[in-house]
């Protein structure tokens, strides 16, 4: 994978910061998953607003520290 270097103002950077949905998640899987978002705003309106609404509602349990981990779904799971 080829990587490049990108300045950002400050405040956009904090904004970013804001999108992530957890705390090592790259700046790239940030502005990846706002170009998805973007592309299904543009392709399904409807659908977005949804897409968009339950991703707020994640973040805001994740935030909250209501959320299992992956090893705990597989011990629930048996797997």
């Amino acid at each position: 994978m080829e990587v490049c270097t990108v300045k950002l103002h400050r405040e956009t950077k904090t904004m970013l910061d804001s999108y992530r949905e957890y705390r090592n998640e790259s700046y790239d899987e940030v502005i990846q998953k706002i170009i998805s978002i973007m592309d299904l705003c543009r392709k399904e309106p409807r659908l977005s607003r949804k897409a968009i609404q339950d991703i707020e509602q994640a973040r805001k349990r994740i935030t909250a520290g209501n959320f299992i981990t992956e090893s705990e779904a597989k011990k629930r799971l048996g797997l």
